[in-house]
Formats: structure tokens, sequence, C-alpha cells
């Protein structure tokens, strides 16, 4: 008997009234406004507006849950298109089956529609969003939760999920591991790993993403390899497990690449913004420099200052050619005891100030 293991909902979907509430829908909407928030908030940090990584959202999202829903169907077709399959089954969204690999490859599609139509690169956008993306994966996870589905091996650690028996679709009743609480934990670190990074190198050019990629598909390489959910197989493993190590070396390679290419961060991220401080290009050095000499005539010089100082200057000038005419006066008047009396004295002709 199992004294500890994380019990699963008896139901996924709750009706009020004729609206089914489901736990699945619920987890993918939560989490993609936790990314698109998340993304607005760093999008602002590198220099752009409030407000535009919602807007390319309206044309990321759509694109990503239908190139979601489009991978799985294609790769996992049985149910849809198989002998006893049923096609209308393939929009049932709401019953899971989003892949993840096509979720983020046709969302790409749809971003840089949006990015093109605001005069945005879509490198700089992609990094703005990346931490944000593994967060809304971490959350999005918990729909399989929901759903009782993608667990792993049978296990009896104390952490083990408890997944319910239902013959009508093949599901044995055990205690299994929580393979969507592995991959939720490993999301959170990625996000954390892709923030701290990109604020200690300075991230640019697409590599902020490029590490989110790598990161997690190193995650997902051994997480899919637990899974016992029916899948295709290629040389002995699991057709997911393939094209997480395949965008994993993508991944790497695209971020070497670019950081020999381009390196540094982009100055201006979107027209009109101001260029943010350490960015590559001519403009931003330019801009670096002139803050940097207004900052060091601020240091040496304030300007409320300015006019003081040059009042004082002006008379400790006056002060001393003062004493310089009284100095010659002197000179002048001791002349004027000697002997030589008529003489014109020296300093007759001096003219003091009052």
């Amino acid at each position: 008997m199992d004294l500890a293991f994380i019990p699963s909902p008896s139901v996924g979907v709750v009706h009020l009234g004729p609206i089914p509430l489901r736990g699945y829908a619920f987890c993918i909407i939560i989490g993609v406004f936790v990314g698109v928030w998340l993304g607005n908030k760093r999008w602002v940090q590198r220099g752009g507006r409030s407000g535009t990584v919602a807007d390319i959202a309206v044309w990321a999202v759509p694109f990503g849950l239908v190139g979601g829903r489009l991978y799985h169907v294609i790769t996992t077709y049985e149910p849809y298109f198989g002998p006893n399959g049923h096609p209308l089954d393939a929009f049932k969204v709401w019953e899971g089956g989003l892949g993840i690999w096509g979720a983020v490859a046709l969302g790409a599609v749809g971003a840089w529609i949006g990015c093109r139509r605001r005069g945005i690169p879509l490198p700089a956008y992609a990094d703005a969003l990346a931490p944000g993306l593994a967060l809304g994966q971490a959350i999005g996870r918990w729909g399989n939760w929901f759903n009782q589905e993608l667990y792993g091996k049978p296990t009896d650690v104390p952490w083990a999920l408890e997944i319910s028996s239902d013959p009508a679709i093949g599901r044995i009743g055990g205690t299994y591991h929580p393979t969507f609480l592995y991959e939720c934990l490993w999301c959170i670190g990625v996000a954390a790993l892709v923030i701290w990074a990109d604020k200690r190198f300075r991230l640019g050019h697409g590599r902020a993403f490029a590490l989110y990629v790598a990161a997690y598909c190193a995650g997902r390489a051994w997480i899919e390899y637990m899974r016992v959910d029916e899948a295709h197989h290629i040389l002995g493993l699991r057709l997911n497990v393939w094209v997480a190590l395949i965008v994993l070396v993508l991944a790497v390679v695209y971020f070497v690449i670019s950081a020999k290419k381009a390196p540094g961060r982009e100055a201006v991220v979107e027209p009109g913004a101001q260029p943010v401080e350490g960015a590559d290009g001519d403009t931003a050095e330019s801009g670096t420099d002139e803050a940097a000499g207004k900052a060091k005539v601020s240091v040496e010089k304030p300007a409320a200052k300015t006019a003081a100082d040059d009042d004082a200057e002006s008379g400790a000038d006056a002060a001393e050619e003062s004493a310089t005419d009284a100095s010659g006066d002197k000179k002048s008047e001791d002349t004027a005891d000697e002997p030589a009396a008529d003489a014109k004295p020296a300093g007759s002709g001096s003219t003091k100030k009052p």
C-alpha cells in the first residue's frame, strides 16, 4: 500500500450550467497570460513600448495553438485517421494534445508577421519572450494532470502520481512517475537560467531564445524517455526524443554563430524607442560616450554652480589686480622721497581702481 502519492483530480471539467470549465484549457490560458506579462516587462526593460508584446501575441498565440495541434495530430494520427479513428476529434483541443514543437514553430511564424507589421526585429522579441514561454509551459503542463495523461513509468516513490483506471481508453490504474511535474519544475529552472544569463552576459540577437530552446530540449529528452504513452519510435527512441536532440543541436549552433556575427545586444528594439545602455552598434557607443562626457562635466563642475564659480574667479582676479596697483603706488611714493623730487613719479601713470 502506498503511503504517499500525488492524487489526480477525479474530473477534469466542471460545468457551470451549460458552460464546461476545463482544467486543461485553464492551464493553457493562465500560461499564456503569465508568458505575455513577463515578456512585456522584459520588453520594456530592453527599450520597447509597453503593450507591444501583447499586440504581437495576438498573432503568435493562435498560430501556436494551431501549430501545436497539427504536430500532435500528425505524429499521433491513429486516434483520428486510423482504422477506428474519428477525424472530427482532431478539433477537440480541450481533450488534450498540443505538441510544443509545432506550437513554437508556427507560433514563431505568427510572431514574425506581428513583428513585421510593427517594424520590430523578431530575434529581439523572441529574447524578451523566452523566459515567459518557459513559465507558460510550466503552468500549461498541469493540464496533463487534470486529464491524467502523459505520465511516466510505474513507481512507488513518495511523489508518485496516482492514476485511476479507465478501461474505455485502456488506462490502467496505479502510481506512476509524474512527468508533468518534472517538466514543470524543469521549465521553471530554464526560465531562471535565461533571466540570469541574459542579465549577466547581456544576450541579444536571439541568443536568449536559443538558450531557452537548448535548455528546454536537454530536459525534455530525458523526461520524454520516461513516458509510457503510445508514440512512434525511431532506432529504439521515441520520436520526440529525437526531435529534442536535433533541436538542441540547432539551438547551440545558432547561439555560437550569432555570438560571432552579432555580439552584444540590439541598440534599438522598436522604432522610436531610445537606444538601450550597453547595446552594440555605433549609435549605442556614441550615446554612451556622450553620456560619460556629460557625467564627467557634472562631477567636476556642476551646472548649478557654474555662474557662482565664474563670479568668484572674476572677484579673485580683480583683487589681485588691485593688489598689484597698490604695490605700484607704494613704489612711486618711495621714489618721490628721493632727491630727484622734481622727476615725474614712475607710478603716477598707474590707474588705481577704487
